[in-house]
């Protein structure tokens, strides 16, 4: 790596590799003038209070079964959660994929299956190709409450809002495998930012650092790929084929963030047969308000490490998530919670309470030391 005297802020904006480094202990290796941000990089956490109130609006209708993937059970709106609405008696089923939650709408003709289709582009073919088979077979008590997000554009968002310096981003890997390297060039070119694709290894993540450090010493702006095992600047075709036949991007609301133009994909008006939204107009959605106190937000744009929130590791917890960035495994707090109680302190602090725990026989395994 080369020496760059300079603060510099690095955001990695995936959820996994948030995880990947604090469960590592990367944070804790690196120098007191580089620090590494994480950004929204988690889908369940991204999405908004109106969204959660939508849905447990729709698992109130008679008739009605809804399917989702488990993290998205437990974020609070508004109205409380999907999981209490479970409790009480509402039809909510986890499945693992929505092509699961298809099968089901064919076994049950006499129910509505609403599948919650929240994710990344990564997400996004499984979600379409669902649609196109329920098209196909003619499974119309089958619909999608969509929630798919897009990742180029919330990053130039974070650019664009100002209030957070960034000097680079490590671009994330699943996400990339599908869309490739070129959707990311224009926040070289109109952001001035350099990107570096990683995967999800504590050795990528790190080479990843250090080929955004070489960038920014060199005055480089430019999309390099770490991960090249997996990643082609062109992606999967077939896959991005699939997202483009199946939907159109739109402007859509991001927790933190706000709406962001066209950083959303909705499904095209030949498949709103099968489009929660259009199918139950009629829902009288609560505006969704956040738990007070709660920065989630702030901490999805990178502004504040968990540890600043005033609830953090005290009324929120895993156990009793106020924010979604708490409920998620790839959220920015469970991650801190889970594996990096103390990083909001100094490195050099955590080296020495280390080396005291050490001296007196105790293990310390926070933030991996």
């Amino acid at each position: 790596m080369k020496k760059n005297a300079r603060p510099v802020r690095i955001m990695e904006v995936c959820g996994t590799h948030t995880v990947t480094a604090c469960r590592s202990g990367l944070r804790t290796l690196l120098p007191e003038n580089l620090k590494l941000l994480s950004g929204p990089g988690c889908p369940v956490c991204v999405t908004p209070s109106d969204y959660i109130n939508r849905a447990i609006m729709l698992s109130r209708r008679t008739g009605v079964i809804i399917t989702t993937f488990g993290d998205l059970i437990r974020v609070p709106g508004s109205l409380g959660t999907l999981e209490l609405e479970k409790a009480r008696s509402a039809q909510i089923r986890i499945v693992y994929s929505a092509l699961d939650a298809l099968e089901l709408a064919d076994k049950q003709k006499d129910k509505k299956i609403v599948f919650l289709g929240v994710g990344f582009e990564t997400t996004a073919p499984g979600i379409a190709w669902a649609v196109k088979m329920a098209a196909e077979k003619r499974i119309l008590n089958f619909s999608v409450l969509g929630a798919i997000k897009t990742m180029p554009n919330a990053m130039a968002a974070l650019l664009n809002a100002g209030d957070v310096g960034i000097d680079g981003f490590i671009c994330p890997g699943h996400v990339s495998v599908v869309i490739g390297t070129r959707p990311y060039e224009f926040i070289c070119r109109a952001h001035h930012r350099p990107c570096v694709i990683a995967g999800f290894e504590p050795y990528d993540m790190a080479l990843a650092i250090e080929m955004l450090l070489n960038q920014i010493v060199d005055g480089k702006l430019e999309v390099q790929n770490e991960y090249s095992r997996s990643v082609s600047a062109e992606g999967n075709p077939k896959a991005k084929r699939l997202i483009a036949d199946t939907f159109d991007p739109v402007d859509v609301e991001w927790r933190g963030l706000g709406v962001v133009p066209k950083s959303g994909l909705k499904l095209k008006k030949e498949f709103e047969n099968f489009d929660a939204e259009v199918l139950f107009p009629d829902l009288d959605i609560p505006a969704g308000v956040d738990n007070s106190g709660c920065r989630c937000g702030e901490v999805l744009r990178g502004r504040i490490v968990p540890g600043e929130c005033p609830l953090y590791g005290k009324e929120c917890t895993p156990a009793t998530p106020f924010g979604a960035c708490m409920v998620s495994s790839e959220g920015t707090c469970a991650a801190y919670f889970r594996y990096c109680r103390q990083d909001g302190i100094t490195r050099k602090e955590l080296l020495s309470q280390s080396a005291q725990s050490t001296q007196r026989g105790v293990k310390d395994d926070r933030c991996g030391l």
